[in-house]
C-alpha cells in the first residue's frame, strides 16, 4: 500500500512539475511574440520557452522525482548533458506539434494548444527515460 502511495505522489509531482514547466514554457513563448516583431518570431520564441521549461523541469525531477543530487559540478553537468539528450527526441514530438497546429489550424493561438498536446505525449516518454538512462548511480 505504502509503495502504491509513493507511486501516486511521484505521478502527481511529475504531471505537476511538467504543468508548471509547460506554462513556463508558454509564457516564455508569449513574451517573445507579444515583445518582438521580427521574421523569425516563431523560431525565437520556441527556443526560448524550450530552454526555461526544460532547466524548470530538470530541477524539479532532479530533486522530487527522482531524489537524485550530484556530488559536483562535473556530475551534474553530466546528468543535465543526459538529461537535455533524452528530451532531444521528445522535444521533436513538441515542436512538430506546435508547429502543425500553428502552421494548419487557423485560429489564434493554436500553436499553444499544440505546444500542450506535444508536450504531454513528450513529457511522458521522456519520464521513462529519464528513469531508465539518466538518474541512474
Amino acid at each position: 500500500m505504502k509503495d502504491l502511495k509513493n507511486k501516486s505522489k511521484i505521478l502527481f509531482l511529475y504531471i505537476f512539475f511538467g504543468l508548471i514547466s509547460t506554462l513556463i514554457n508558454l509564457l516564455s513563448q508569449w513574451v517573445i511574440f507579444t515583445s518582438i516583431k521580427h521574421d523569425s518570431v516563431f523560431e525565437i520564441a520556441v527556443l526560448v520557452g524550450t530552454f526555461m521549461g526544460l532547466i524548470t523541469k530538470y530541477v524539479l525531477d532532479k530533486k522530487w522525482i527522482f531524489n537524485y543530487f550530484s556530488m559536483n559540478l562535473k556530475e551534474n553537468t553530466r546528468t543535465f548533458l543526459m538529461y537535455s539528450l533524452m528530451g532531444v527526441f521528445t522535444t521533436m514530438i513538441f515542436w512538430t506539434a506546435e508547429y502543425l497546429f500553428y502552421t494548419f489550424i487557423k485560429f489564434n493561438g493554436s500553436q499553444y494548444f499544440g505546444a500542450f498536446l506535444g508536450l504531454s505525449i513528450g513529457y511522458y516518454l521522456k519520464y521513462l527515460l529519464d528513469k531508465k538512462y539518466v538518474f541512474t548511480k
